[in-house]
């Protein structure tokens, strides 16, 4: 018997989650002070900024919007609030998917039950999470659906990761990534991708069975690169990098919406499971954290390499009908820009080898992301 049901959604609706590090303006490193930040902002605002795992985060929720654009607006007011309280209080937010040189022993773990039972299951594979990630949330009509789409999604996800990428640095190291954030949160025993399901029943069943087991406590649990969320009756897509401004994490949404938004499509008119290995996925992963948006990527159907820049073009031309429809043309569009440009993780390499300190990293950076 079911413990949840799949709240049905039928507008492909979005909704985007960003969570921020917080750091202190004078050190610049990353600051235990989510209690004392959130406690300051206005009561409308605060209900859409929450606590994490860690102290030194905070997490900015959107509403449920029907647009990109709208989903932009809403982000833009909390943000600005946000700011504000940071600003009073000597703070910044981080945008970027680790911190370039603060310690996961340094941070705090915020007290609460959950969060206290995580580092108790965890351990450290829970108290080394310092990272910062975007999650976008798309509207899907069905359970089945759902599911069916994180299956066909699959093989668009390094592609994600490799557009986002921004985290080169880990305990005041380069790591040689671009994405290391990838590989702390593949630590965990259920995240990562995706294990391949029919359909909502056979999710329901894998769900129960991890509870009954004791392999899990919560479905909130499972961390994959994405997966379905039965409250919201949406696909959760979670492989991103938390990117270094509002315009990349529009652009990476409207992608996002019209890829389900395309899948859905060919899920109605009755076209068959693409079968995509999830090997290739994997191996595709992992070069695009490695390489972030210079990856070459493996075409998953014809098994050719194709650039980045080469993989957006062909999409592109796949989604702009469907970006149309969902009024987020220009925002998709920004994601060719970003494409033909140096990632986040190697603007950041960039500012170390001009500035020569990783705290002018962060002071750039958290200049260049506020919203004005």
């Amino acid at each position: 018997m079911s413990k949840f049901q799949f709240h049905s959604n039928t507008s492909q609706t979005v909704g985007v989650e960003l969570e921020l590090g917080i750091v202190d303006t004078d050190s610049m490193a990353l600051s235990n002070r989510s209690s004392e930040l959130l406690a300051t902002l206005p009561d409308d605002i605060s209900e859409s900024c929450k606590h994490e795992l860690m102290q030194s985060c905070v997490e900015v929720i959107s509403g449920v919007c029907t647009t990109v654009s709208e989903a932009r607006v809403d982000l833009s007011e909390k943000l600005r609030s946000l700011q504000h309280s940071a600003d009073n209080l000597g703070l910044g937010l981080w945008w970027g998917a680790t911190h370039p040189f603060s310690h996961w022993q340094d941070q705090v773990v915020t007290d609460d039950e959950r969060y206290r039972g995580l580092v108790r299951l965890l351990q450290e594979m829970a108290r080394r999470l310092i990272t910062f990630g975007l999650h976008v949330h798309v509207g899907v009509d069905s359970g089945d659906k759902a599911v069916m789409i994180c299956d066909r999604i699959m093989q668009h996800l390094p592609l994600l990761l490799a557009l986002s990428a921004s985290s080169p640095y880990w305990e005041d190291r380069d790591t040689g990534l671009h994405s290391h954030r990838s590989k702390v949160m593949e630590g965990l025993p259920t995240a990562g991708l995706p294990t391949l399901m029919r359909n909502w029943s056979e999710y329901v069943w894998l769900v129960n069975h991890m509870e009954e087991t004791g392999f899990i406590n919560t479905i909130r649990e499972i961390w994959w690169d994405v997966r379905p969320h039965h409250n919201f009756g949406t696909v959760e897509v979670r492989m991103c990098d938390m990117p270094g401004n509002i315009d990349h994490v529009c652009a990476l949404a409207a992608l996002i919406q019209c890829l389900v938004k395309y899948l859905s499509d060919r899920i109605d008119e009755g076209t068959y499971q693409f079968d995509c290995h999830p090997m290739m996925v994997r191996q595709n992963k992992w070069r695009a954290a490695r390489y972030g948006v210079a990856a070459t990527l493996v075409d998953t159907f014809d098994y050719s390499e194709k650039t980045v820049a080469e993989i957006v073009e062909r999409l592109l031309g796949k989604l702009r009908g469907v970006a149309q429809d969902l009024n987020c043309e220009s925002e998709l569009l920004m994601v060719r820009e970003i494409a033909g440009r140096i990632d986040w993780a190697d603007r950041q390499r960039l500012i170390l080898q001009k500035a020569g300190t990783r705290e002018e990293i962060v002071k750039q950076l958290i200049q260049q992301s506020r919203i004005q």
